[in-house]
């Protein structure tokens, strides 16, 4: 739920791109042909296609109900798995970035659940 309110509020802020330009040091780094909204777009869907259960526990997500999110995401099976890949690394990091910054609880944001 945190990690699809995080995803809505980046959109509103405007183009992907643009937002990428602002950020310091990375200006000239990222091109606008390197940042793919419609892959924002699809992660989103995927989020969606989850269970409200799902979303706060994504260990629960087994080969039948990875089958139903694609499905009701029009995404392949793929898509899902290297979604819910992605999420338990970047929730690693996180974990790992809090124990270097000690006296910090979290980066404002939980990281155990979309």
């Amino acid at each position: 739920e945190d990690f699809l309110d995080q995803l809505q509020s980046l959109k509103k802020m405007g183009p992907l791109d643009q937002l990428v330009g602002m950020i310091p040091g990375m200006g000239g780094k990222i091109s606008a042909s390197d940042v793919d909204e419609s892959q924002m777009k699809r992660v989103e869907a995927i989020i969606q296609s989850m269970t409200p259960e799902e979303r706060n526990d994504p260990d629960i997500i087994n080969g039948s109900r990875r089958k139903r999110i694609a499905a009701g995401s029009g995404s392949s099976v793929q898509d899902v798995n290297r979604l819910l890949k992605q999420f338990k690394q970047m929730k690693k990091m996180v974990k790992q970035f809090s124990k270097l910054t000690p006296g910090r609880k979290s980066l404002g944001f939980p990281m155990n659940q979309f």
